[in-house]
């Protein structure tokens, strides 16, 4: 069935409707299709889409606080909850809810919200060994997944995480290059794959830079080096906004293991990344401190061989 009406972009954002919507002026035309009570909307402002749906922080029409509210308590790990709960009711936490909010009215943002803590499910606080300090998610479609440089199939391996797979695999030549860009498997050992900055506007790098998620993952990276066990860990700094961060939240390197390169990316892994050393020497470290067993196993990710 179809219809066509006139409705206010307002109201095209509080509607619960999923639903294709055209601009003429400042009325909109909408065409709805509709599959049970499920309906998909897409909006086209001067031939530019924005993919919407009903459903709060994926895109659609629950786009007030209120829908947010939830999100720390439905999908944060508890044993990472319980640590950080004191952050969401501090000023810069409400103020960055609200700016995720207002992003969502009007564009597409990644990684989907019940990815925006995925790392805190796969890497629990207590299982954490090794810390990677990334920027920002993956601004393109299909990407970003909640784990910091990780993408899942069937998207390409980005060129930074190739650059991390080629130096795994000089520091561990039993390493198989595989062709999935998944880091899910080293999550679930230890390795927290952590971003900055855990959200991002749809094609737009660093777009949610500097609004408060890098002073409530400061607070997770806090939690890790402060845990009742007292176990260190090995962080893993490249670049020098991931070293800004270390020296920001101030790590007593004497418990815990600093080890500093140059990012990954092309256009510096040459600088200094590739030939760091650190997988080995982090498995080193872990091995020392903690006995055998306690390192990770970079080879579970290169069961299938890249061609």
């Amino acid at each position: 069935m179809k219809r066509s009406l006139a409705v206010s972009e307002e109201e095209m954002h509080t509607t619960g409707l999923r639903e294709t919507v055209r601009l003429v002026s400042t009325k909109v035309t909408v065409a709805t299709a509709t599959t049970g009570k499920r309906r998909k909307v897409q909006v086209v402002r001067n031939s530019r889409t924005v993919a919407t749906s009903s459903g709060g922080l994926d895109g659609g029409s629950k786009t007030s606080l209120e829908a947010l509210e939830n999100l720390e308590k439905d999908t944060l790990h508890e044993s990472w909850y319980k640590v950080l709960e004191p952050e969401f009711s501090k000023p810069y936490f409400r103020t960055l809810k609200e700016f995720i909010v207002s992003e969502h009215k009007q564009y597409n943002i990644y990684p989907a919200h019940k990815n925006i803590y995925s790392w805190s499910r796969l890497t629990p606080l207590d299982s954490v060994k090794i810390v990677v300090i990334g920027q920002d998610p993956y601004h393109d479609v299909g990407q970003a997944h909640g784990l910091a440089f990780s993408v899942l199939p069937p998207t390409k391996v980005p060129p930074s995480l190739r650059n991390i797979y080629k130096q795994i695999k000089t520091d561990v030549p039993s390493f198989s290059i595989p062709t999935s860009g998944d880091l899910t498997p080293l999550a679930k050992q230890g390795v927290l794959w952590l971003n900055a900055c855990l959200t991002v506007r749809a094609h737009k790098a660093n777009s949610h830079s500097g609004k408060g998620w890098e002073t409530f993952t400061s607070e997770v990276l806090r939690a890790v080096l402060s845990r009742e066990s007292g176990r260190g860990v090995v962080v893993f700094a490249w670049g020098i906004p991931a070293q800004k961060t270390c020296d920001k939240v101030g790590i007593d390197e004497q418990k815990h293991l600093v080890l500093r390169s140059a990012h990954p990316s092309p256009l510096s892994a040459h600088r200094g990344f590739l030939g760091n050393g650190h997988f080995k020497t982090a498995n080193d470290w872990l091995r020392k401190q903690y006995g055998e067993g306690e390192e990770i196993d970079w080879t579970v990710l290169g069961e299938s061989p890249a061609l």
